[in-house]
């Protein structure tokens, strides 16, 4: 399997989180991502994104189909992320577009085997995929790429 951690992109600042939009910054942001993410995009690629207007805005960049599920949204838990993503058993690919902390500690739990505050940078893409060596089951980090190295 092969998982995409994406961040929204950079946001307003604002009382009702749900409700935040992203800056022109990170609309230019999102689209930059969007266009190496369909460069490279894996096969079979199932595309859920959290119910936030700045997620929401941030995989509009893509042009894809994709599913918006509310208990990926900012407070979500780590296993609320394994649970919608099916990881580590899901056929094809999936691409996450959601927050920190939860990508964060998501990607902290698959590489070290531990929740730890990791940050992911606003509009970055983590990629890992899943392998059997030895009958052990190891995550392969793929790809850490900030959006600023794209520009």
């Amino acid at each position: 399997m092969e998982l995409l951690l994406w961040r929204h992109a950079e946001a307003e600042d604002g009382d009702d989180d749900l409700k935040r939009r992203l800056t022109s910054r990170g609309e230019k942001q999102a689209r930059t991502m969007a266009a190496w993410i369909l460069a490279h995009q894996p096969k079979d690629l199932r595309i859920i994104a959290s119910p936030s207007v700045r997620t929401q805005q941030t995989v509009e960049a893509l042009k894809l189909p994709f599913e918006t599920i509310r208990k990926i949204g900012p407070e979500a838990c780590v296993s609320e992320l394994i649970a919608a993503s099916g990881w580590p058993s899901a056929p094809g690919s999936v691409l996450i577009v959601g927050h920190q902390p939860s990508l964060g500690r998501m990607a902290s739990l698959l590489l070290a085997g531990h929740e730890s505050e990791w940050s992911i940078k606003k509009g970055a893409l983590w990629w890992l995929s899943n392998r059997v060596r030895r009958g052990e089951t190891q995550t392969v980090l793929r790809a850490v790429i900030p959006v600023e190295m794209l520009d």
